[in-house]
Parts: structure tokens; sequence; C-alpha cells
């Protein structure tokens, strides 16, 4: 289930309506704003993405021949929670509320927090609401024109996108990820991230965009495929009236309170 915990924290907002770029091929770093500004307007706008304050998305992954619903909130202060249900039984996939992440330990079904090393990336993740481009230079990020690629059968702008370093194992390294802008509509459709563990570890994970909808005025993915895994949304609310002690960590009672009551 960490495959879903990464499409979402690194989950990117898309649109369809289409505008035609003006580019200076002498100027990558020009072709690379413009290309992301157009993308930004063809999705709503920048005023509009700079006051979104929250989402939540429900929705459904499909995992091993299993259908699981899917239940995430992202919010503008970088609070984060996906809750997903198994065998109709509601769990805490991850969450955090800006300074502590924690998840549920499917064994004892108790919320226990993660180490300090998934929590310090999670702080630097957060920053990427509502997409890793917003704002990109002030957040310390660089983007670069690689040049343009064909993705599912479609002409792209490929852009490399440096945001800072992450932690894995004790070592510091680079967060490096490729997006690929439809040359059309100016939107990514594939977006490739170095896989930095387990089976797959040092080759790219691909994730493909579609089915784009329009939800009070931004445009969304309501379909995500990530390595052949398939997330279908059905429904996103922007800025939910919502509780946010659902984010903090539950204190739970130590075992000699539960035996005194």
């Amino acid at each position: 289930m960490k495959t879903i915990k990464l499409v979402f924290i690194a989950f990117v907002l898309f649109a369809v309506s289409p505008m035609t770029a003006q580019s200076d091929e002498s100027s990558p770093n020009i072709v690379v704003d413009e290309i992301i500004n157009n993308y930004f307007e063809n999705t709503g706008g920048m005023e509009a993405w700079g006051n979104l304050k929250g989402m939540k998305m429900v929705g459904s992954a499909n995992a091993q021949s299993m259908e699981i619903p899917i239940e995430m909130y992202q919010m503008k202060d970088g609070k984060q929670l996906l809750k997903i249900n198994i065998q109709g039984q509601d769990m805490t996939q991850y969450a955090f509320d800006g300074e502590t992440m924690w998840t549920t330990n499917f064994m004892t079904m108790l919320p226990e927090k993660s180490d300090a090393e998934s929590t310090e990336n999670m702080k630097k993740q957060s920053k990427d609401f509502p997409s890793p481009f917003f704002n990109y230079k002030e957040k310390g990020f660089s983007a670069e024109l690689v040049g343009k690629e064909t993705k599912e059968g479609t002409e792209t702008y490929k852009v490399k996108l440096t945001q800072k370093p992450i932690m894995m194992n004790g070592t510091e390294v680079p967060n490096v990820s490729f997006h690929y802008f439809d040359t059309e509509n100016f939107v990514p459709i594939v977006v490739e991230t170095e896989m930095r563990e387990g089976p797959m570890k040092g080759q790219m994970g691909v994730s493909t965009f579609s089915d784009y909808q329009e939800v009070d005025g931004l445009y969304f993915p309501f379909s995500i495929s990530m390595q052949g895994q398939g997330i279908t949304m059905k429904e996103i609310v922007l800025n939910p009236e919502i509780d946010m002690a659902m984010f903090a960590f539950p204190e739970t009672p130590a075992p000699a309170d539960t035996e005194k009551n």
C-alpha cells in the first residue's frame, strides 16, 4: 500500500483547456516558465490555485485484484491524511499534522508514529501543495526543459524538476522527477521518478494521468496509473469543512490503564 501513498504525495493537478505558447528556444528558462504558466492558466489560473485551502478526494485503488476504497485529504498548511478501507474496516494508511507523521500498524491495528527520517521527508514534501510547480522558485526548486519526447502517443515537453534532497537510510539523495507536458494543452500526462527502495530500486517509476474533469473551476485528473496500479477518483471536494483533529496522532491508553478500566 506504500505505492498509493507515493502517488498522492506526488499528486499533480491538471486540466485540458488548450493554449498556444510562444517559445524562445534561445532561452530555456523562459520556455520552461511559459510551459508552467500555461499549465496553471489552463487549469484554472494562478489566483484560483493560490486561494485553494485544501482538498478531499474520494476514490478507489486497484491492488492485487482488489478494489480498495480510499479517502485522501491535503491541506495548504501541509496536513495530509490517507484513509483506506479493507474488508469493511477503515484504517489510516498515513497522516501528517505538520509535525508528526503516523500510520496504522496492520498487525495490532494501533496507531504508531513514523521514524524521524520519514517524518522529515514528509515535511519537505508537504510544501508541494497544490503542485510542486506552484511558485517553485520561491520553494528553492529548479525546472529545466530537457527537450521534446513522445509519450502515450502524444508529443510532450520533457521538464526536469529538482526539489530539495531527501534522506534515504541515513543518506541524502537527489529529489528529481521528469514531467511530460502535452505540447498542445500544456498539461502533464506522464511523470517519472526514480524508485529509491523495494524490488524496483534504481528503475524509473511511471505515473500517467487522464480523464481530466472540472471541479469548481479547477481541473483534476480522475484517472491515475502508477506502474500498472490504477486509481480512480469518484469525487473531489475543494476547501472541505473538516475536523482538523483527525490529522493528529491519537493518544491511546497504555496497557496498564486499559486493564484498570
